[in-house]
Formats: structure tokens, C-alpha cells, sequence
């Protein structure tokens, strides 16, 4: 472990460092420190919550030099607005001696608004791929004086879509730059931006994707469905010494509401939430409310939570295996951050099982199992997705036993049998006024019948 003051950090780095209470780096940090500042591109590849937002901005910060210009010189790209103000914030900690202008933009803010505070100029901006295109579009924002480009959570911005907005956005920057991209996991797609667009890159990687962190306990439940997984919440939650900051991982936002308003129920007052259908002031109230201990249980999507600085959070509960095997690291590494100890509870039906075998062939780890405790209700109450699918072809408001499958239609009666033929006068004048055999115009049919 390498630490702070073995690195060739600039005294008001030092100073700020001091005042975070820090002294020594992780392994990425200290391995990215050297290559950053050298100038080549990199690639840094490290499970999340082992510090790689610091492993880029000290590098950056260590050799930005004061400069009045309008146009900034740095830009940082990240999926969410949550993590815009993480970066924004984290970047002023570490800046705090340093005469330094930082902007954060991202969607859901009055475009006008961020094109007002660009035009009054800063060093370094970070932002969202979408928002930032509309202000590189709108040419109030110059990306011509960009030195570093720095793409953090790279895989979950190809995920979201942001594949366009990207490609857009290096056309807009120099040729002469360097680019820094970190992210936890490491896909075709993010190889393939490598290909294109890096120059011989400096690749670092701290940890296999699904190795599983050393300093996270993990377990598992099998629960039957839903509704015993909330009273296995309510179960274990209700012990608030062990359980005193717990994430819940929900598999969607209907899902997250729904299982926010049943753990209301229980503990009122105890819950926040966050997802994308939330303002975002909404989403920023629930965060500090939760990191400042206000309250103790945060339920959220895997997109909203990446790579968000949760403090201090005692338990990660995974409500359900995830689709992809990889998700299910970032899930946990919520816990267990800066070296404490943390642990995982992992969630799962008889249908989910399937994709809870191939989080443990990714990491090459069972998982410990544990049965459910006897004070659990075992719920019979299925939620619409758990329910069996209806035959189609069958009411919904008619029992099984009162459906009688048959034809929808029955015979007319005679009267109504009949074909209306358009009246008897109407069929009298079509028979003496027949059509011309020879179809065309009315001045055609004329100079026939003269002939």
C-alpha cells in the first residue's frame, strides 16, 4: 500500500488530503498516478469502491496549471446526474488550495441555465454524454481547447444508450489529446471504443471482473416469491443495531416504489428511494438523507446506484439475482468501501436460481446458503408478474369453472337475412341505363355514338 506522500503530489494536494483525513492510496490510484501524468491514454479497469474517481482527478489536478481562459481544458464524461455532482464534489474536496473552475451539467436543468454558466468560463466540466452534446451542439460550448478527456462507468453509458452522444462528442474534440477511461467491467463494446479511438493505451487493471471483494460477507435466502421476501426484509431489518445503513437493490422502478411502500408500512420514516422517474431533487434529498443517517434504508436501481459514494453502509440486500453476473459486483461493492467490512444478502426464487448460479460460475464462489428463519410468514399472495399466465382465449372476469368455450356468434333470424339490393327503382333504372361497354371519357363514348 502505497502512501500519499510517496507520491509526487503538490503541496496544496497534500494540504487538502490532510484535511480529508487520508494517507494512503489504493492499489489503482497509485498505479494510475504515474501513467495519468505521463500523458499516455489509459484504460483503468477496478472494481467499484476502490477509489477510481480519486485515481484520475489527482493526476489531473496534480499538473492543471492556472489559466483565465474561457474554454475548459478538462472534461469528464459520467452516466448520471447523481454522479455528475458526486465528481463535482469530490474534485472541489481535493481543489479546496487551488484556484480552480469546476462545472457540472447534466439533463433535467433548463439548457439556457448551463449555457449561462459556461459562457462565464471554467478549467474543468463534467457532465452527462446527452447534455453535453446539446451544449457542444448549441456552439456555446468550445471542446476544441480539451487537453484530457476522461470517460468514468464508460460500460454503463453504452448500456443507457449514450453510444451516439459519444461518437458525436470525440468528433467534436482535438486529434492531440489524452484520453483516460476507467470502468468496472470490460465488454466488447468498450473494447471496440478502445480500438477506435485510444492510442496505444496503458492498460491497469486491480482486480478480475467477479472476484469477489475479500472484505464482503455474503449470503442467500431462497424465497418463494415476493411477498416473503418483504416479510424476510421486515424480519431482518427489524434488528436496527446490525442493520443500521442498508441498500436495497430493486430489479425495477415499479418494483423499487413498490417495495419502498411496503417497507414504509413497517418502518415509517426509516426509507428513501431513488430511480429515474424521480425529480432530481427528489433523488439528491434521498442521497444526503441517507449518507447523513437520517434515514436508514435506501431502496434503488442498479443504473441510479453505479458508482454513487454511499458512505458507510452496512448491508447491501440484493431483492433478486441480476440478469447480468457482473451487475451483481457493483451491487455488492456498495459495501465493504475504503476497507470496512461489509455484507451481502442475496434474494432469489426457484425461477431466479438459474441466474444466481452463473453470479457464482463469474466469481467461482458459492455463495453460503441460509434457510429462512421460522418467524417468516410464508407468503401466498402473488404479485401480477407471479402470477400463471391466463389462456387468452378465456374471460379474466369468469372462473375456470363458469367458462364455456364456444362460438361468439349465434344465427340470424330470417328477417334479417336479407340482402339490401339498394331499393326497386334504383334497380329498374340500372337496367335500362346501362354502363358503356367501353370505359374512358365522357367526349370518347360521344364519338362512338355518332359513328
Amino acid at each position: 500500500m502505497t502512501a500519499f506522500e510517496d507520491l509526487d503530489l503538490s503541496n496544496p494536494l497534500r494540504n487538502s488530503i490532510a484535511d480529508l483525513g487520508f494517507t494512503h492510496s489504493t492499489p489503482i490510484q497509485a498505479q494510475a498516478f504515474p501513467v495519468v501524468r505521463s500523458g499516455k491514454d489509459v484504460v483503468g479497469i477496478a472494481q467499484t469502491g476502490t477509489g477510481k474517481t480519486f485515481a484520475y482527478i489527482l493526476p489531473i489536478l496534480r499538473d492543471l496549471k492556472f489559466s483565465k481562459q474561457l474554454h475548459p481544458r478538462v472534461l469528464i464524461l459520467v452516466p448520471t446526474r447523481e454522479l455528475v455532482l458526486q465528481v463535482v464534489e469530490e474534485i472541489e474536496k481535493l481543489a479546496k488550495y487551488i484556484t480552480l473552475r469546476v462545472l457540472g451539467v447534466y439533463g433535467g436543468v433548463n439548457l439556457n441555465r448551463h449555457k449561462q454558466a459556461v459562457a462565464e468560463g471554467c478549467d474543468i466540466i463534467v457532465a452527462t454524454p446527452g447534455r453535453l452534446y446539446d451544449l457542444a451542439v448549441s456552439r456555446v460550448l468550445k471542446l476544441k481547447s480539451i487537453q484530457k478527456l476522461v470517460i468514468d462507468e464508460v460500460d454503463v453509458m453504452l448500456d443507457l444508450g449514450f453510444r451516439f452522444q459519444i461518437l458525436n462528442i470525440f468528433d467534436l474534440l482535438p486529434e492531440r489529446r489524452q484520453n483516460i477511461m476507467f470502468s468496472a467491467t470490460m465488454t466488447e463494446d468498450v473494447e471496440a471504443l478502445i480500438d477506435d479511438f485510444f492510442v496505444a493505451p496503458k492498460k491497469i487493471a486491480i482486480a478480475v471482473s467477479g472476484t469477489p471483494l475479500d472484505n464482503i460477507e455474503q449470503t442467500t435466502y431462497e424465497v418463494p416469491n415476493f411477498y416473503t421476501k418483504i416479510n424476510l426484509i421486515n424480519y431482518l431489518l427489524f434488528d436496527k443495531n446490525e442493520y443500521n445503513k442498508v441498500l436495497i437493490f430493486a430489479p425495477n422502478k415499479r418494483n423499487a416504489d413498490r417495495i419502498f411502500n411496503l417497507l414504509e408500512e413497517e418502518f415509517p420514516g426509516h426509507n428513501c428511494v431513488i430511480h429515474s422517474n424521480k425529480t432530481q431533487n427528489y433523488r439528491i434529498k434521498s442521497i444526503e438523507n441517507f449518507n447523513e443517517g437520517k434515514h436508514r434504508i435506501l431502496i434503488a436501481t442498479d443504473v441510479i446506484a453505479r458508482g454513487l459514494d454511499l458512505q458507510e453502509i452496512s448491508h447491501v440486500i440484493n431483492f433478486n439475482p441480476t440478469l447480468f453476473p457482473e451487475n451483481y459486483m457493483h451491487r455488492i461493492g456498495r459495501t465493504g468501501r475504503a476497507e470496512h467490512k461489509g455484507k451481502s444478502i442475496l434474494l432469489s426464487t426457484t425461477k431466479e436460481q438459474e441466474a444466481k448460479n452463473r453470479i457464482e460460475e463469474l466469481m467461482d464462489y458459492v455463495i453460503p446458503k441460509f434457510d429462512i428463519p421460522e418467524q417468516v410468514e410464508i407468503s401466498n399472495q402473488l404479485t401480477e408478474e407471479e402470477r400463471p399466465k391466463e389462456d387468452k382465449s378465456q374471460s379474466r372476469n369468469r372462473s375456470s369453472q363458469e367458462y364455456v368455450p364456444g362460438p361468439a356468434f349465434h344465427e340470424k333470424k330470417d328477417k334479417n337475412k336479407k340482402v339490401n339490393l339498394g331499393g326497386s327503382y334504383r334497380r329498374e333504372i340500372a337496367k335500362k341505363y346501362k354502363k358503356p361497354k367501353t370505359r374512358g371519357d365522357k367526349n370518347f363514348n360521344k364519338r362512338n355514338k355518332k359513328k
